[in-house]
């Protein structure tokens, strides 16, 4: 690996040693078919940050699902408002565009805590595979918010902003404990929606960082897409 490579990888990855460790800790347990290295994976974060800025519709925000009544979603449908307290809760991790240097507790809380439009649930719920016991802490968490037997249940609905999130996240998590995601074909095939899509996509990516400059001077590599075809 140049100097370039791993100056870079510790710039998008900031951690890449916890990276390579939470991949192969996912290898070992059998849950992920695929595994790219870490330049793959930087790559793959790039991808999410172009998502980011360019298509930020597609985060934290439903097309389905109004707005809750309550004065503080209505607020807190306002991100600049609300991601302040995504921040305090630690239902975000504004760095961690990959979601791999995330232990699981803080995957639970990304999902109690921030939006998560119609099946994008998939993702973060497929990460779990390795950890049945985190899933059902989140089923649990999620089921406490609906019955209003949490103690911070109108704050955490308040804080997804959008009516029913937490009782599509029960039913997402039930049906995740038995391994089914609820994705159409489309959607398994998706990085934005599927952890697995991510991963694929991430190990049909270039090998190096000398193997991508050099797609990129043929006009043959784009953040989003990645490699294309000649």
């Amino acid at each position: 690996m140049s100097l370039a490579e791993r100056a870079l990888l510790h710039a998008i990855l900031l951690r890449p040693d916890v990276v390579r460790d939470r991949l192969a800790e996912l290898r070992r347990s059998g849950t992920i078919a695929v595994v790219p290295n870490e330049w793959q994976i930087a790559l793959g974060v790039l991808r999410m940050f172009h998502r980011v800025l360019f298509r930020s519709e597609t985060v934290g925000v439903s097309r389905s699902n109004p707005v809750r009544s309550t004065l503080r979603a209505r607020l807190l449908g306002f991100r600049p408002l609300r991601s302040p307290l995504l921040l305090r809760e630690r239902a975000i991790a504004p760095l961690d565009f990959s979601g791999l240097l995330s232990s699981p507790e803080r995957v639970v809380r990304h999902l109690v805590g921030a939006h998560h439009d119609a099946n994008q649930f998939a993702y973060d719920l497929q990460m779990l595979k390795a950890t049945p016991e985190h899933l059902e802490d989140a089923l649990r968490e999620a089921r406490a918010i609906v019955a209003r037997t949490h103690p911070r249940a109108d704050f955490f609905r308040d804080l997804c902003v959008y009516d029913g999130y937490h009782e599509n996240l029960v039913e997402a998590a039930e049906r995740a404990l038995s391994g089914d995601y609820g994705l159409t074909e489309a959607e398994r095939r998706n990085p934005d929606i599927s952890f697995d899509a991510y991963l694929e996509w991430c190990a049909a990516q270039p090998a190096t960082l000398e193997d991508t400059l050099a797609l990129l001077r043929a006009g043959r590599y784009h953040p989003m897409h990645g490699a294309l075809p000649n």
